[in-house]
């Protein structure tokens, strides 16, 4: 076999180079996306290539969608998909693969159209290919390239014919490129982004480079136009119209992520037109931070793998802004194209709507971990070639979007010489754009110091400057390229970090790990995971760790990072009736917002009104005057909300759409009180007490009213969530293995005494796990005034607790239960470190509603503060508030399932009322719950007050 192409180090052979991307010009393009002719065989055996003929009979092919994947279409006639995070799935012998390398022949036949232009060239683009490609046009090899995201052209006018064209492409999974594309995602091979044929008229134009910055103190802008093609740039709002290369200097509106200025423009060469987009902004290294217009900036970011549940990688534009909106109307304002450069419309998108760009190379080489960095490419000399032409194809296609401010050499691909000669040739290249790299830990090669996961304890070290590290790292500012691990239920913590953010200058922010769950949409299992495809070599659901669902839903943790992140910070004061609104801004004022109060007794609106706000510049706060506190109830729970919403239509948000909001007290919560006004009657095969029967042998509640109850009893387990079965980076302790490792799972229930007093039930009980010695002491004591029940919970531990506890409460089980309706935060869930976008209020639900689909069933829905639940006949009142949960299976099901699918709802409705619950952390990637949101086993008492609904 001749596999010298794809096992070698070089980057590819025949193609031109790289050069400026741009949608669209005058120049006649020809899109080749549609439905393409394809062949998979099991190895890459390159000796016949008789398919690239023109005359190849390929009649029994089957067909397949160009952009797209094959292992996704065809129901695996063509191969499975195979998810890794880190690990190699081959064996690692750097250049060579294995002779199992799925390869899928391509062809396309296609004509050119009757307006074709005779005159000139044309160059064939490929967008995306993975891995490994061969390009045949009308017979003749055009040569091959390798960087599945990067794109490749080759010049082809002059194999063009009117009619008939073949175009053959032998794509193969498995390359050398393979080991640089590393990058904890699906493997998945196929031509997955947009394949085009552009005519090149005579003096078209080449390459070239739009230089736009920005002066802050003089507010003019400074536009010059390299080209490799002598011509003409005209921008009409400016009065602009120069030749190539010249300077100008005009005032402008500068461009940031907040007010996202953007002028058209045109360049004119003698064949051809192309529109600009120009956006002036300056971004440097100035005082230690990183400024853009002279401004230090905050990121409040995101890491966003490429996904579609459907078709994986390969996006269509509605998909890709619909992610832009998504992360506009979430307080979101920066992006990293994690661990590559994303489709070249989305960087558009983030043009228009406004976003700061990190743009990453198409490097990870992860896997190299595993033999401490041996043999690791980026080290190897051989590989150098490969590496700069991954950093010029980066560069070169997106150097002329404002909204990339930042160029990263790729991720977790440890250190070496190849790094360091691509960060040179970016630098040298681009010099108005600051380079990161996360692996770089004493930032030779970089202009900031960036971290993954760091514990919020070592953050302040490093916002303190406190670090250590060399004296250049010390004077750089700081970045968490990923935290907040967004695995399932969580990412806990995120409110610390931000304070952290806010409170030293250093602290440039972060950007939370990730934007989407890589779930495939499966007709048996909802979403599919690693390992769902038989895959011998796999990561499970690690792969799911988005702010959104595979649909695009927004997860709770999305709604968290908004609230968390939201620029405007509004606190108030019920005693004095003030709010102070400060603008967390960097460039933008808060004229395009508008402010409403609104008034609530015990979770209802009595009234509502606008607030007359200044417009307050970046960092400017105000303290204003609510109106009178309205007419009501003297006794009720009072406090006042404050909202920012957007006073007009934007481009990514109608009028009205909440940007921020603020809620505080005027009067607190009046606890439940119930004065015990019978006492327990034993008789009649049970014991009653007000409107409860109970069994005179257990003690167990069996009914209130009409209401069958059952299974009443305290509880400590919980269904683990992702980050509770992830090792906490700062303890290196896995707390779900910690918890079933005590046996907290299967927990035994010990009568110890069933007491009848005056005006009391009382239940002894010890709750402890089999095979230990440590336990809870717990005491049910009930009283009624004829028409409610109290339940008053004690719990002494006993012995030597080693772990937290998952939760303490009860739960119990209704015979039928639908509506919900409660007054508490909602509303969606909440958990102590995962609150604050959970405001008070009254709410209504189906028990089916308050599921949190993650893609791996765990541990979610509890609404947090819960002052009083309605549920299946019953009123809840809790002393204090408590977290409520409702559920039609058990904990135990919840625990055993897999995925959705597994969960069928049973004959009963298990509720869950929790006196307190642990912490979630981000722990699957990163560190655990903070300490205070830590349960441990300590003494509690709390209670309920039950009563049947009227």
């Amino acid at each position: 076999m001749t596999n010298d192409y794809f096992e070698d180090h070089s980057p590819g052979r025949g193609t031109m180079a790289p050069r400026a991307w741009y949608a669209s010009s005058s120049a006649t393009s020809l899109s080749l996306n549609g439905s393409w002719l394809l062949r998979v065989s099991p190895t890459a055996d390159a000796r016949d290539e008789s398919f690239a003929e023109p005359g190849f009979d390929a009649a029994d092919w089957a067909e397949v969608t160009v952009p797209g994947h094959w292992v996704l279409q065809g129901d695996g006639a063509f191969g499975r998909p195979a998810y890794t995070n880190h690990l190699y799935p081959f064996p690692v012998d750097p250049p060579r693969v294995p002779t199992e390398n799925p390869t899928g022949d391509h062809l396309y036949r296609f004509d050119l159209p009757e307006d074709w232009p005779d005159d000139g060239g044309a160059v064939l683009r490929f967008d995306g290919v993975e891995s490994c490609a061969r390009v045949w046009l009308n017979g003749t090899r055009l040569g091959e390239f390798k960087g599945s995201r990067l794109p490749h052209e080759f010049a082809v006018g002059h194999l063009l014919e009117p009619s008939g064209n073949v175009l053959a492409v032998r794509v193969h999974q498995w390359s050398a490129g393979s080991y640089l594309e590393d990058q904890d995602q699906w493997w998945l091979p196929g031509i997955f982004r947009d394949v085009t044929l552009r005519h090149r008229p005579e003096g078209c134009a080449g390459d070239f480079f739009v230089h736009a910055s920005f002066d802050h103190r003089t507010g003019q802008g400074t536009l010059r136009v390299e080209s490799d093609t002598a011509g003409r740039v005209s921008v009409p709002a400016l009065g602009i119209d120069v030749a190539t290369g010249a300077t100008v200097t005009v005032p402008v509106r500068p461009w940031s992520a907040e007010v996202p200025t953007l002028y058209d423009g045109e360049l004119v060469t003698a064949g051809e037109r192309v529109p600009l987009r120009i956006g002036f902004r300056t971004v440097e290294l100035a005082d230690g931070l990183i400024r853009v217009n002279g401004t230090a900036v905050l990121f409040k970011g995101v890491n966003r793998h490429e996904w579609h549940p459907g078709t994986g990688r390969a996006l269509d534009p509605e998909t890709m802004r619909r992610d832009v909106l998504l992360m506009k109307q979430h307080n979101i304002n920066a992006v990293r194209t994690a661990h590559y450069p994303p489709h070249p419309a989305f960087l558009d998108l983030c043009d228009e709507y406004g976003l700061w760009v990190i743009d990453e190379c198409d490097l990870e080489t992860h896997g190299f971990t595993e033999q401490d960095w041996r043999d690791n490419p980026v080290d190897d000399d051989r590989w150098t070639p490969a590496l700069l032409d991954r950093a010029a194809r980066t560069v070169e296609r997106d150097k002329n979007h404002p909204s990339v401010v930042i160029w990263s050499l790729g991720n977790e691909a440890g250190t070496g010489r190849g790094l360091t000669a691509m960060a040179e040739w970016i630098h040298h290249r681009d010099p108005s754009r600051l380079v990161h790299y996360e692996g770089d830990p004493n930032s030779r090669d970089t202009d900031m110091y960036s971290r993954m996961y760091a514990g919020h304890a070592e953050v302040e070290r490093i916002g303190r400057e406190l670090d250590g590290g060399t004296h250049k790292r010390r004077r750089l500012p700081f970045i968490l390229c990923e935290y907040g691990h967004a695995m399932g239920n969580g990412p806990g913590g995120l409110a610390e970090y931000q304070r952290l953010f806010e409170t030293y200058d250093r602290l440039q922010g972060g950007f939370v790990w990730e934007w989407i769950d890589h779930g495939i949409a499966h007709p048996g299992l909802g979403y599919a995971y690693g390992g769902d495809f038989g895959e011998e070599l796999h990561d499970g659901n690690f792969v799911c760790d988005g702010l959104v669902f595979p649909d695009r839903r927004p997860s709770p943790g999305l709604l968290e990072y908004k609230k968390v992140i939201e620029p405007v910070r509004i606190h108030g004061d019920g005693a004095d009736g003030t709010v102070t609104v400060t603008n967390r801004y960097d460039f933008a004022d808060l004229a395009p917002l508008a402010f409403e109060w609104s008034y609530q007794v015990d979770g209802e609106t009595v009234e509502t009104g606008p607030l007359a706000v200044p417009r307050l510049a970046p960092a400017e706060s105000a303290v204003v005057k609510l109106p009178p506190r309205p007419a009501g109830p003297e006794d009720g729970e009072t406090r006042w909300t404050v909202r920012a919403v957007l006073a007009a239509d934007t481009a990514w948000a109608p009028r009205g759409h909440e940007v921020a909001w603020g809620q505080f007290p005027v009067t607190e919560r009046t606890r439940p009180v119930l004065r015990p006004a019978v006492g327990p009657v034993s008789g009649d095969g049970a014991i009653t007490l007000g409107p409860a029967r109970f069994d005179p042998r257990t003690g167990a509640l069996g009914s209130i009213g009409t209401v069958e109850v059952s299974g009443l009893r305290l509880d400590v387990w919980r269904a683990p969530t992702d980050n509770d079965e992830g090792t906490d980076w700062l303890t290196g302790t896995r707390t779900a293995a910690l918890w079933r490792n005590a046996g907290l799972h299967r927990m035994r229930h010990r009568l110890d005494a069933v007491e009848l007093g005056e005006n009391t039930l009382t239940v002894r009980t010890r709750v402890a796990p089999a095979a230990r010695e440590f336990g809870l002491d717990t005491d049910y004591r009930w009283t009624s005034d004829g028409d409610r029940l109290r339940l008053t919970v004690s719990v002494r531990p006993d012995g030597e607790w080693p772990v937290p506890l998952p939760r303490l409460g009860v739960r119990l089980a209704l015979a039928a239960a639908d509506e919900v309706r409660w007054f508490g935060a909602g509303p969606h869930e909440g958990y102590p470190d995962t609150r604050a976008a959970a405001r008070l209020g009254r709410y209504e639900s189906t028990v089916d509603e308050l599921q949190t689909p993650y893609v791996r069933p765990q541990e979610n829905g509890a609404r947090a503060d819960v002052r009083w639940a309605e549920i299946g006949g019953l009123r809840i009142e809790g002393d204090p508030a408590f977290y409520f949960t409702a559920r039609r299976w058990t904990t135990e099901r919840l625990d055993a399932a897999a995925h959705l699918t597994d969960l069928t709802p049973g004959d009963a409705v298990w509720v869950n009322l929790d006196h307190a619950l642990h912490g979630i952390g981000t722990a699957s990637c990163g560190p655990g719950p903070l300490p205070r949101y830590q349960l441990r086993a300590e003494g509690a008492e709390f209670a309920f007050v039950l009563s049947q609904l009227r």
